[in-house]
């Protein structure tokens, strides 16, 4: 019930053709009761009596409510269309901004290829059916009620056959549904895992062909292919003896009513044309019950893509501004005072534990640390993309929790370990750090990030076209162009996550020296694998199972620190990465 009211809450400025669609569905039905009456009269009256006067006024009439059913009936699929597709629209937007606002730990909780089948499959679903509710969910039961009324008014004896006839059917029916619901409640989670095998495999297919793993992709797809169509086919198999159970019925009727009404028409208890109305009812009946069925089908489908969409609208991010937020940060000294930090609240062992360090503002601070050391997650809490666990997090001397988050992030800029661009042109690319920076903005910030060198080389320079996921341009020119585009922002704080591993180590030099002679006043965390990246840094941070085992410079860490000391030498003798487990 709580899915529905959310779903519900979504029509908002489609309200008014929301409440016309079934109004014109119930003129519509009006209009098809009334005919069989006409016609029993122009039977009984006019064909049999051979009045042709009569014949003549009733067939017009019969013609106008015709016309006025077809207008009905028209508008009410132009309303409902109308009031479904808005619907759907509304579902979309509200999802997409509401996962706007999430923070990483709640972006965590849902899978890409979720939130994908949440947009497209059950919104699509939802709208079918929203579609089917307004038109057949007030047509269907309001025709079978009305022509059982008018059934009964012209022969009781022969509407008991019908009578008995939906009783058993709405048995059969609610037992075929049943069994066919849990089917369908399963089956829309099967389409999360068709959606990520081909995220997957599209996103990473230049892998794929690398190493020639075709056929178990395609091995993979299939498998997730087949879980959904064993689901449908068992729920098919269910809902298949809809037609047979409903045409015996049907068929039971007409063949009881026509042997009774024409004994009924011999004694004189039945006329010609109250028989002929008896048989149209009897369709009418029955076929607004085999709508009832399918429509529960829908609704049985869309109530599972209901659900899983309320998810997404029901989530509350996790990180939201104080009542009274500041907006300005005013330096860039950065403070860690006795932090621990988990993903999960009921995380066996923090992330992070007792870290409590000290940064002025314009420092430069190298961060090393073994894979799993929790490089990542220490900086991701100086941009608040996380909130801590126990402790505080201090940026210009005031709690990160105390600022407009937009604001703390436009003075904390972050290049993430894995860099992203978009389809556009590199200015376009760029200009997320800025929208409004000029083209001398831009050149500078690449000036600095070293990405002028190649960017100048290229036929169309900055106007040159970035492919979705920036799949034109290698891995070091990716890294460059997104290092232009965080210092577009002129951040107080810039931290660089890996961030030049791509990089050849004259161009990782040529970035750091540019870094120490045009941004002096910004405070710079440098995450990296090598110690020659960050060797000359003002003060090195060492960080071992998401503790601090060394903060200091690099010729106190030498004398200090054993980790620190083991790894430079290695390096030295020729090892060019921290560790051999990659990235953190």
């Amino acid at each position: 019930m709580p899915a529905l009211k959310i779903i519900a809450s979504q029509i908002k400025e489609f309200k008014v053709p929301s409440v016309l669609t079934p109004l014109m569905m119930l003129l519509e039905v009006a209009m098809e009761m009334v005919i069989p009456l006409l016609m029993a009269s122009i039977i009984d009256k006019g064909v049999e009596a051979g009045d042709l006067s009569h014949i003549e006024k009733v067939g017009a009439l019969m013609l106008v409510m015709a016309v006025i059913g077809l207008a009905a009936g028209i508008l009410g699929a132009k309303f409902g269309a109308r009031a479904s597709a808005g619907l759907a629209r509304n579902l979309r937007q509200s999802m997409y901004e509401n996962i706007q606002t999430f923070s990483f730990s709640n972006i965590d909780k849902f899978s890409t290829a979720g939130l994908i089948t949440r947009l497209t499959t059950d919104v699509t679903n939802v709208q079918n059916a929203y579609m089917m509710l307004l038109r057949m969910f007030v047509r269907a039961p309001s025709s079978l009620v009305v022509a059982m009324i008018m059934a009964f008014i012209i022969s009781p004896r022969l509407a008991s056959i019908y009578l008995v006839a939906v009783l058993i059917l709405a048995c059969i029916l609610f037992l075929i549904m049943s069994r066919a619901m849990k089917y369908f409640r399963t089956v829309f989670q099967k389409y999360d895992d068709l959606n990520a095998s081909v995220q997957e495999n599209v996103s990473a297919i230049r892998v794929v062909k690398a190493y020639v793993r075709e056929p178990y992709e395609k091995s993979k797809f299939q498998t997730a292919c087949e879980n959904i169509y064993r689901m449908f086919l068992s729920a098919e198999k269910i809902i298949s003896w809809n037609g047979p159970v409903m045409n015996a019925t049907v068929y039971s009727c007409i063949l009881l009513i026509s042997w009774l009404g024409a004994k009924m028409i011999v004694g004189g208890s039945l006329t010609t044309g109250e028989l002929m109305s008896l048989l149209t009812y009897c369709m009418n009946i029955l076929m607004s019950l085999m709508i009832v069925s399918m429509l529960f089908v829908m609704l049985s489908m869309s109530s599972a893509s209901a659900e899983r969409i309320a998810q997404v609208l029901e989530e509350k991010a996790d990180l939201t501004n104080p009542a009274d937020p500041v907006l300005d940060v005013a330096d860039g000294s950065v403070t860690f005072r006795h932090v621990d930090f988990s993903y999960r609240k009921d995380a066996a062992q923090p992330v992070l534990k007792d870290i409590d360090f000290s940064v002025s503002s314009g420092e430069t601070i190298g961060v090393l640390g073994g894979t799993g050391s929790a490089k990542s997650s220490l900086v991701s809490l100086i941009s608040r993309l996380y909130d801590v666990t126990a402790g505080q997090v201090l940026v210009g001397g005031r709690d990160v929790r105390e600022y407009d988050m937009e604001a703390l992030r436009n003075q904390v800029s972050v290049v993430l370990q894995k860099n992203v661009l978009f389809s556009g042109t590199i200015l376009d690319n760029l200009r997320w750090g800025d929208a409004d920076a000029t083209l001398e903005d831009c050149r500078r910030a690449c000036r600095l990030a070293c990405a002028d060198e190649f960017i100048e080389k290229m036929p169309d320079g900055y106007e040159t076209r970035i492919e979705q996921g920036g799949t034109n341009v290698s891995g070091g020119q990716k890294q460059r162009l997104c290092i232009a585009r965080a210092l577009l922002k002129k951040p107080k704080v810039l931290i660089l996550d890996d961030s030049t591993s791509a990089v050849d180590t004259a161009t990782d030099a040529k970035i750091r020296r540019a870094f120490a002679e045009e941004i002096p006043d910004t405070t710079k965390f440098i995450i990296a694998q090598r110690v020659s990246s960050v060797e000359h840094a003002d003060r090195i941070l060492v960080l071992d199972d998401g503790r601090i085992s060394g903060f200091g410079t690099h010729a106190e860490l030498m004398k200090t620190n054993e980790i620190y000391r083991d790894v430079y030498e290695s390096q030295t003798g020729g090892n060019a990465d921290f560790d051999e487990g990659g990235e953190d």
